[in-house]
């Protein structure tokens, strides 16, 4: 299991690389989280009309079977905190939210991120209080054939602390792995 014990700083800046992306980003879960981390540490200057194009915030489980189309079965045999969950909420995050404009296509959204934990009281799905996924779906899996990024998910993360400290260091967490995907993404060209 990944631990990390302190998250990382809250001038941890993320707007260049959010800057640098012309992909809509969405968000699953911790949507109203990481838009108020942004904001509160003034990162969000200039980039929510441009780059966040909504979120999905969904801690029933049937909404991320059918907002966010995570597999029952999966959820059924392995429980809603799973890795895979996350990449599939993290997905389903882009597809919900993107947007038909013409005939002849739609309006994509190219990143998404899903997460997917405890951060307690109790234990949930047999995982204990501080487990916690993150997905991050990019905008083309064509890109992993090159080398670039491509639709990932990480964890088990143990972050300690209480509710809102594991959530705050799910959030920076997120926002870290968000960083160096369009970092790569921008290095590979996709």
């Amino acid at each position: 299991m990944s631990t990390t014990t302190t998250p990382p700083p809250p001038n941890n800046n993320h707007t260049p690389a959010l800057h640098k992306t012309t992909d809509p980003l969405t968000l699953a879960d911790l949507a109203t989280d990481v838009i108020h981390r942004l904001r509160s540490t003034n990162q969000i200057l200039g980039v929510a009309d441009a780059v966040f194009r909504g979120g999905i915030v969904s801690y029933a489980t049937p909404l991320k079977q059918t907002l966010l189309g995570a597999d029952a079965a999966l959820i059924a045999r392995e429980g809603v905190i799973h890795p895979e969950v996350a990449l599939q909420m993290a997905e389903g995050a882009r597809k919900a939210t993107s947007i038909p404009t013409t005939p002849q296509g739609e309006d994509v959204t190219g990143w998404g991120i899903g997460t997917t934990g405890v951060a307690g009281p109790d234990q949930q799905d047999g995982k204990a209080v501080e487990t916690v996924y993150i997905g991050i779906a990019s905008p083309s899996e064509s890109a992993a054939a090159a080398g670039g990024s491509s639709s990932r998910a990480w964890g088990p993360f143990s972050f300690p602390g209480s509710r809102q400290e594991v959530r705050e260091a799910t959030v920076m967490e997120a926002l870290a792995r968000l960083r160096e995907a369009l970092q790569a993404a921008e290095k590979t060209g996709e």
